[in-house]
């Protein structure tokens, strides 16, 4: 470990271990960046040991995922609550909690209400994912939100992410889950209904169509449960949504009347 990397480490209270449960295509991500500066110890539901040792972490139970200075919750939302539930009795009192789920006004309550008093909380969003930083963090952005831990252990934390070259934006679980339904949820709405519509690769194309067939390919890369998730417990996507189609059906309706704009 480098000289800068010692210093960020010991900057974040001392911390040498990190817990991560859950290794899907971005806990994996998480563990080969975090494995750099780190211990990290992995717990998945289904083996996946030679992946995890392969990303520089080691494989664990979750009770010895849980016993970590920090833990990082990386798993499909919808089982985020279950999965609240059965670690809460494991976590040292100490413990900082991180999750990285897409929304985040329900997983903050549920953090808020299921995790013991005692441990600090923060809420994350990484802006990227293992396709966009598979070869680096730079300039990728995170959202991060100050659920219940102390102003200077804060800055620590914000401190270690800008040093990885991250774009750290501090933000409320509100004001997040409003922009995210736009910039994120809609989007990904837009690329499935693309695929729906089996959008494909054209000889006579232009560049606006190769940017959508770019969204297309982005958004079937991830699970559709996270799509559902995205949706789901995000208070504000609905609503979205049904703007988006409005919108479509009021030019759909100007097309069919041949009215101008």
């Amino acid at each position: 470990m480098g000289r800068r990397a010692r210093a960020i480490t010991k900057g974040c209270n001392n911390v040498d271990m990190i817990g991560i449960i859950g290794f899907g295509r971005f806990g994996e991500l998480m563990a080969g960046y975090l494995s750099k500066d780190f211990q990290v110890k992995v717990y998945n539901r289904s083996d996946k040991q030679a992946k995890i040792e392969a990303a520089g972490a080691v494989s664990v139970s979750l009770e010895e995922a849980c016993r970590q200075k920090v833990v990082i919750l990386s798993v499909p939302i919808s089982t985020m609550q279950e999965m609240l539930k059965k670690i809460a009795p494991m976590l040292r009192e100490d413990a900082v909690i991180a999750d990285v789920c897409s929304v985040k006004v329900y997983p903050v309550q549920w953090m808020r209400d299921l995790l013991p008093e005692s441990v600090s909380i923060v809420a994350t969003h990484p802006m990227f994912g293992p396709d966009s930083a598979a070869d680096s963090l730079h300039d990728g952005k995170i959202v991060v939100c100050n659920v219940r831990m102390n102003d200077a252990r804060f800055s620590k934390i914000k401190s270690y992410l800008t040093g990885k070259g991250l774009i750290v934006i501090d933000s409320t679980p509100e004001a997040h889950d409003r922009q995210i339904a736009v910039s994120l949820s809609l989007t990904h709405f837009i690329g499935r209904a693309l695929d729906e519509f089996s959008a494909e690769e054209l000889i006579i194309d232009t560049e606006g169509y190769k940017r959508l067939l770019h969204i297309l390919g982005v958004v079937t890369h991830d699970t559709w449960q996270l799509f559902a998730d995205m949706h789901r417990y995000n208070p504000y996507a609905k609503e979205k949504r049904q703007a988006f189609m409005a919108a479509m059906a009021r030019l759909e309706e100007k097309l069919t009347k041949g009215d101008s704009p």
